[in-house]
C-alpha cells in the first residue's frame, strides 16, 4: 500500500481499500471476526492485530455509529463509581483514563475543569461531603500514576472566579464554587476512527457497511449492505462487540438500555464558558446535569438516565421530557434561563447496561465477558473510558494462549508522543499549541496529521472553504481518503459533528456531496 505524506503507514481507510478487503475476506480463514465497530469492537481488532492476529473486524453501519457516538465526550477518573462502592471499576476507569492521556491518544484527550455552582440551593455540609468525594477522585488520580501537571487537584474558587470561567452563572446567592478536573476527549467518534485506523495499520481488516446475519463461534453470515450480496466470514474465533444491540446476535446476553438524552447549545447561548459545570439535581444526591462547553463553541447539556423498554432503535431520539428536564436543571443555575427555542439540537444514546434489578442509574457500568455454548464471545456492558480494557479482556477470553496485550502503550493514530505534555495556567489545562503550523481546531482533532490535512487546502483553495463549526471543505476530502466516509452521513454525522444541528446540516449537505462525488475512490 503506497503511503502518503503525513498519514500514519498502512492506517487509511477508503472505499476502494474496503472493496479489496471484502473480497479477501470471503477467501480467507482469519483468526478473529469481531462485530461491531464502536469503541469496544475497534479496540478488540487493534487489540488483536496488535499481537499479531489475523482480524476482520464489520459492522452494518460506520465507525461509531452507535452509543460511542452519543457521550458526553468524558474520559472519567470514577469518581461517581467509587460513590456507590464500585472500588474495582472506580480504579479502572482512573488507570485508563491515564493511559488515554499520557501514551495512547493525548492529542484527543486532556483534563477538563468542573465547577460546581455553590448556590443557595447547596449547603455547607453538601458542599464538604462534595470536595472529599473530589480529594477521593484526587487519590484515585494519583493511586493510576497520572500526574498532577496533567490532571490538576480540586480547589474551591471565589464568586468573582467562577462568573469569571462561566459567565452565565447567577450571581446572586453564589458563594463560589467548587473546582475538579477530570478527563475530556475532544469527540467520541473521532477517538473511535482512529482506533479503527491504527488496527488496519496493524493489517486488520476494517469492513464497514456489512451486516451480521448470523453468527457462530466459527464464522458468520454477513450481508455487503452496500452491494447486497450475502457470503460467509470465517473465523477461528468470534467476538459479538455490538453493545446495546448484543441480544440480537447472541441469545446468552441479556440487556437493560438506559437512555442518556443531550442538549446541544449554540455558541454564545451561555457566553463563552471555560469551564464545565456540575449541577445538582434536586433530591438526587450524588447525580449532577453537566454542562459541557466543546471546542467548536457549542455546548452540550446532559444527561438523563432513563431505562428503555421493547425494540432498540438503531438512532434513538431526545424525547420532550428528556429535553425540558435537562432545562429546568440548567436553569436553576443560570441567571438568563435558556429557552427551549434556544436548543439547536438534540441525541440521545442507549448505555449497554447488564441486566439487573433497581434504577438503570445504580447499575453497574462493570463490563462482562461472556462465552456462548457455541464459542461466540461477547463483550458487554462498560463505557468509553474503558474501552481498551474491555478489549483486552474480549482477546484473552477468546485466545487465552496469545502473547500479552500491547495496546497500553501503544499509540494511536495521530498521537505524537515527542510533543512535551500540557500543564495548566491559572487552573484551567492549556489547549494543544499551534506546534504544526496549523489552526489549533485541527491539531486538536488530528494531531500529527494536522499539517497534511491543512496541506489539502492549501493546495486547493477550494477546499479552504469553511462550513459550520469551523470545519473545511479540507476535513471532508481527509474523511473520504483516509477515514473511511462513504456517505454524506459519515462525513457530517460522525466523521465531523456538523449534523447534530438539523439547520447547520442542512447547509453543508452540498459540500459533502460533492466531496464524495469528485473525491471518492
Amino acid at each position: 500500500m503506497s503511503h502518503n505524506p503525513g498519514v500514519a503507514p498502512g492506517s487509511s481507510l477508503n472505499a476502494s481499500r474496503r472493496a479489496r478487503e471484502l473480497a479477501e475476506a470471503r477467501e480467507t480463514v482469519v483468526d478473529l471476526l469481531v462485530v461491531g465497530l464502536g469503541a469496544t469492537g475497534a479496540g478488540v481488532a487493534l487489540d488483536a492485530a496488535s499481537r499479531g492476529l489475523s482480524v476482520a473486524a464489520i459492522d452494518a453501519h460506520d465507525l461509531a455509529f452507535g452509543t460511542s457516538r452519543w457521550s458526553s465526550k468524558m474520559i472519567h477518573g470514577g469518581l461517581r463509581y467509587l460513590a456507590k462502592g464500585q472500588i474495582g471499576v472506580a480504579m479502572e476507569s482512573a488507570a485508563e483514563r491515564g493511559v488515554l492521556l499520557r501514551h495512547t491518544a493525548p492529542h484527543l484527550v486532556r483534563a477538563q475543569p468542573y465547577l460546581l455552582p455553590l448556590t443557595p440551593e447547596v449547603s455547607r455540609a453538601q458542599a464538604e461531603v462534595v470536595m472529599a468525594g473530589y480529594r477521593l477522585g484526587d487519590l484515585l488520580r494519583a493511586s493510576a500514576g497520572t500526574p498532577r501537571h496533567l490532571l490538576p487537584g480540586p480547589s474551591r474558587v471565589a464568586a468573582a472566579r467562577a462568573r469569571a470561567l462561566v459567565p452565565a452563572l447567577r450571581p446572586h446567592g453564589l458563594r463560589g464554587a467548587l473546582a475538579s478536573f477530570d478527563g475530556r476527549v475532544v469527540d467520541d467518534a473521532r477517538l473511535v476512527v482512529a482506533i479503527a485506523r491504527t488496527a488496519a495499520a496493524h493489517g486488520a481488516w476494517v469492513l464497514t457497511r456489512c451486516r451480521a446475519l448470523t453468527l457462530s463461534g466459527d464464522g458468520a453470515e454477513v450481508r455487503d449492505e452496500l452491494g447486497g450480496e450475502t457470503f460467509t466470514i470465517r473465523a477461528r474465533r468470534v467476538v459479538n462487540a455490538t453493545g446495546v444491540w448484543a441480544g440480537r446476535l447472541t441469545a446468552s446476553v441479556s440487556m437493560r438500555p438506559s437512555r442518556g438524552t443531550h442538549l446541544v447549545l449554540r455558541p454564545g447561548t451561555l457566553g463563552e464558558p471555560r469551564a464545565s459545570l456540575h449541577v445538582p439535581i434536586p433530591g438526587e444526591g450524588a447525580r449532577f446535569v453537566l454542562v459541557l462547553p466543546q471546542p467548536d463553541g457549542r455546548v452540550y447539556v446532559g444527561l438523563t438516565d432513563e431505562p428503555v423498554d421493547g425494540p432498540i432503535p438503531d438512532v434513538p431520539e431526545a424525547p420532550e421530557t428528556d429535553i425540558a428536564f435537562l432545562l429546568e436543571v440548567l436553569n436553576s443555575v443560570l441567571e438568563v434561563p435558556v429557552a427551549r427555542a434556544d436548543v439547536a439540537g438534540a441525541y440521545a444514546g442507549l448505555r449497554p447496561l447488564l441486566t439487573g434489578d433497581g434504577r438503570t442509574a445504580d447499575l453497574s457500568r462493570r463490563h462482562a465477558v461472556v462465552r456462548a455454548s457455541d464459542g461466540v464471545v461477547t463483550i458487554v456492558g462498560g463505557k468509553l473510558t474503558t474501552y481498551r480494557r474491555m478489549a483486552e479482556d474480549a482477546v484473552d477470553a477468546a485466545f487465552p494462549r496469545a502473547p500479552r496485550s500491547r495496546t497500553a502503550r501503544l499509540p494511536l493514530v495521530g498521537a505524537d508522543v515527542s510533543a512535551p505534555a500540557r500543564g495548566s495556567r491559572d487552573g484551567v489545562p492549556r489547549r494543544p499549541s499551534e506546534r504544526y503550523g496549523v489552526p489549533r481546531r485541527l491539531s486538536e482533532r488530528y494531531g500529527s496529521e494536522a499539517a497534511a490535512v491543512h496541506a489539502l487546502a492549501d493546495r486547493d483553495p477550494e477546499l479552504a472553504e469553511t462550513l459550520p463549526t469551523g470545519v473545511t471543505t479540507a476535513e471532508l476530502v481527509w474523511a473520504v481518503r483516509h477515514e473511511g466516509a462513504l456517505d454524506a452521513g459519515d462525513l457530517l454525522d460522525r466523521r465531523t459533528r456538523i449534523g447534530l444541528v438539523p439547520e447547520d446540516r442542512a447547509s453543508a449537505l452540498p459540500a459533502a456531496e460533492r466531496v464524495l462525488r469528485d473525491h471518492a475512490r
